[in-house]
């Protein structure tokens, strides 16, 4: 019978998880519900497995010496990758989000083409507005990135009739997407968009990518979206871009200092949508079998799923 080793839980959400956990497993797993990095440090007692928020695991790992595996509950590592410590498996959470991060994106494509947030204006001002909404038929659509997350925006969007254009780091076709560009063209890759899509992983690599330049390549009737990570658009340059009606709007979900502090000048910057990096949550029903499946792995000695690479960052 394989050896069973407990588990911390770190998260806001942790006693839910242990509750989904003891519903789904068929196997004995001892788990420890922590909410706090502060409450985890107290329960930790030389375990090896953890499960949970990176940016709370983070914070405490280098006075964990026995961990050797570490479930993340995000799509995203970013602050497990900061540290310099990699004498463990990382993995993370894939092929769940897709559905969650489609809704965001297409509830914001169909809000433009509709005009909804006019027609809204416009009935407030007691007008009655005739303009006819636009349609998505036949919209280009650009997506940075053409993992999980991207191949689902790009599987909704052939519903939609639009035409579909991936970026990724090796330009190799994807599921879904018509054509793939690689970053290197990323200039050639924007200059036709109706709608732009971030969808990518934090690394050295996507720094930046939108920057002032790369912005202006975008025509200025398009509309960008980031459901990925922040530091793929340089956030001032997109600023004055909106100021200066290079493109016709913007939603953001992910930010690098989040909440955002009330002084910041994106509050304020028009045809820019805030969202509270809510475009897709890590609800227990759908990240636990995740970590179970991996949990019996482990204990099997068998190859994890998801493994994240230290290298390249996903």
């Amino acid at each position: 019978m394989p050896d069973y080793p407990d588990c911390l839980i770190i998260t806001a959400t942790a006693d839910e998880l242990a509750e989904e956990i003891a519903r789904l497993a068929e196997f004995p797993l001892a788990v420890k519900a922590c909410t706090t990095a502060e409450q985890a440090l107290v329960e930790y007692t030389d375990e090896a497995v953890l499960f949970g928020n990176p940016d709370m695991i983070a914070d405490i790992l280098p006075e964990m010496p026995t961990v050797a595996w570490i479930q993340s509950s995000w799509a995203g590592v970013t602050p497990l990758m900061a540290l310099d410590r990699r004498d463990y498996v990382l993995t993370g959470i894939k092929g769940v989000f897709g559905p969650q991060m489609s809704e965001y994106v297409f509830a914001y494509l169909l809000a433009h083409e509709l005009k909804v947030l006019r027609r809204r204006n416009e009935q407030h001002a007691h007008n009655w507005f005739t303009a006819a909404s636009g349609t998505l038929q036949g919209k280009r659509l650009g997506i940075m990135g053409t993992g999980t997350i991207g191949r689902h925006i790009a599987k909704t969007a052939k519903i939609f009739g639009a035409t579909v254009t991936g970026l990724s780091r090796s330009g190799a076709p994807a599921p879904g997407f018509g054509k793939v560009m690689q970053v290197g063209q990323l200039d050639n890759f924007l200059e036709k968009l109706d709608y732009l899509v971030a969808a990518l992983p934090q690394t050295a690599d996507t720094d930046n990518l939108l920057d002032a330049a790369s912005l202006a390549k975008l025509p200025a009737h398009s509309y960008f979206i980031n459901v990925g990570r922040s530091n793929v658009v340089d956030v001032g340059a997109l600023i004055e871009t909106l100021k200066n009606d290079g493109l016709a709007g913007a939603a953001l979900d992910v930010f690098d200092e989040e909440p955002i502090p009330r002084d910041s000048l994106l509050w304020d910057t028009p045809n820019l949508s805030i969202t509270a990096h809510i475009a897709a949550v890590s609800h227990p029903s759908l990240i636990a079998p995740i970590f179970l499946e991996n949990y019996q792995r482990y204990t099997n000695q068998q190859p994890l799923k998801y493994v994240i690479d230290f290298a390249t960052g996903y």
